[in-house]
């Protein structure tokens, strides 16, 4: 899908490239078991070996993004090889028998959640794309939600092992099957599963809107803005909002964080519920009752999310 937007809106530009070339040098960290002759467990094996091998890398990565980029697109770089770092250590977490399996898991899909918005909006917008397009400083709160979901697995994984009592379906009544808290692998491929459906979903939208998309409300119509109702719009009004809907929950069921997942899916659907409210204000006021026949067909796509309620 993502080839295909690009051959259909061209060539990926300069910065785009620097971005994917320097992700992937950040990736390059998964290939470090296969250097040194070790098993994929690097991260979490004991012993300096493996973390020299890391700290060396990134030394080495670094070094060389700074003699290839000049400033203004090293500042793309080493945002972009951080993210690939993070993918790549994620890699490693999640090939090893590690306890942190399923943490290596999420690195995985968030580093690649914040890469990909970037790469899509150099793809679709590129009039559009800054540093902001990681959307690594979207906002104090989504920081803190990541930094609680993080404090929170590795809490209950170290100091609160939380063995769930679970009655057995196949052995008899009185048997009861004894799981621990950050093991459950079944709920863990839950949450990878909504994460890749929110994700594929939210670029799916990024890619149908074309250069519509913005990650900011724009409160003025530009000449080439349309409205989109087509592909994934045909099935919600607000498709990207869907997917990172579920994306964000699903990252918190992928970690098995009780707490976290509750406050995710409230947090996340209080923030859309006004976002889709702001957005169709303005949304109305470009495009009239062409929006309102399209709102009236088309749900939101979010649990008990109607939208503005708003005639002309």
């Amino acid at each position: 899908m993502m080839a295909a937007a690009v051959a259909r809106r061209g060539r990926l530009g300069q910065e785009g490239r620097a971005s994917l070339c320097s992700f992937l040098l950040g990736a390059s960290v998964a290939a470090l078991p296969l250097l040194l002759g070790s098993s994929p467990s690097l991260l979490a094996a004991p012993g300096l070996r493996g973390r020299l091998a890391l700290a060396l890398h990134v030394a080495g990565v670094n070094a060389a993004l700074l003699l290839i980029y000049p400033r203004p697109l090293y500042k793309i770089a080493v945002r972009a090889c951080f993210l690939g770092f993070a993918f790549g250590c994620g890699l490693l977490l999640s090939a090893g028998r590690s306890a942190w399996r399923h943490f290596g898991w999420y690195m995985c899909s968030l580093s690649l959640f914040h890469y990909s918005e970037y790469l899509v909006t150099a793809i679709n917008n590129p009039r559009s794309l800054s540093l902001d397009s990681f959307l690594l400083n979207h906002s104090f709160e989504y920081n803190l939600a990541a930094l609680s979901s993080w404090v929170e697995f590795t809490l209950e994984k170290l100091f609160f092992p939380g063995r769930l009592l679970c009655p057995s379906l196949t052995l008899p009544s009185y048997t009861w099957l004894v799981w621990e808290l950050k093991q459950i692998t079944w709920l863990s491929t839950v949450g990878l599963l909504m994460v890749i459906f929110g994700d594929c979903l939210r670029k799916a939208a990024m890619l149908t809107a074309g250069s519509n998309f913005n990650h900011i409300v724009q409160n003025e119509k530009s000449d080439t803005h349309t409205l989109v109702t087509s592909g994934v719009y045909g099935w919600f009004r607000h498709p990207s909002y869907v997917g990172w809907f579920y994306w964000s929950i699903g990252t918190q069921v992928l970690l098995c964080n009780p707490i976290c997942m509750v406050g995710y899916a409230l947090a996340s659907w209080r923030f859309f519920r006004e976002r889709i409210e702001e957005e169709e204000i303005t949304l109305i006021h470009f495009f009239g009752e062409e929006y309102l026949e399209y709102k009236r067909k088309v749900p939101s796509g979010l649990p008990f999310i109607k939208g503005v309620k708003l005639e002309l």
